[in-house]
């Protein structure tokens, strides 16, 4: 004989069905909210807050292509190993400043003499880049931080190709 009427079975089954509704409902309501605690922005002033990043972006890149500048010039034998490298922070200055032509960076500062330890600085050089691209993706839209993560694991490949360079290469 089977029982009408609601059952505990049915109940926790309603009960479940409603959570889940309700859960994912509250999931797509932040289409436009403030998302991941960052405040609503106008058009504006999400233009000027990437065309800043964009800026800040691509002066890090031309400080660390100055830096490639600097030590290709003090060591000419590394130049053809660091090449690629260089065309690499080209190209990314080139992506993060939307084809903007950016001023040259200052040099920043003499190299070492020995080109192990100058090469271990253009690293060091390196990782601040990264350092500074992936911080910058805290503040930035979607489309530029997908970029800027991008470049800041590129910055983060090349201090490893560099910090391995220094270790192969005599005093």
């Amino acid at each position: 004989m089977r029982r009408t009427g609601t059952t505990r079975r049915r109940a926790l089954t309603a009960t479940g069905a409603l959570a889940l509704g309700a859960v994912l409902t509250g999931c797509g309501e932040d289409d436009k909210g403030t998302g991941a605690g960052r405040p609503v922005l106008t058009e504006a002033e999400a233009v000027r807050a990437d065309k800043a990043l964009r800026r800040a972006a691509a002066h890090t890149g031309a400080l660390a292509l100055a830096h490639y500048d600097l030590v290709t010039e003090a060591h000419p034998d590394a130049a053809t190993g660091l090449a690629p490298l260089r065309a690499a922070v080209r190209q990314h200055i080139g992506a993060v400043a939307a084809g903007r032509p950016q001023p040259p960076a200052a040099a920043p500062g003499p190299v070492s003499t020995d080109r192990p330890t100058a090469l271990k600085e253009l690293a060091a050089a390196e990782r601040r880049r990264a350092d500074a691209h992936a911080e910058a993706l805290l503040t930035a839209e979607p489309e530029l931080a997908r970029l800027l993560a991008s470049v800041a694991a590129g910055a983060a490949a090349h201090a490893y190709l560099l910090t391995e360079l220094a270790k192969e290469t005599p005093s």
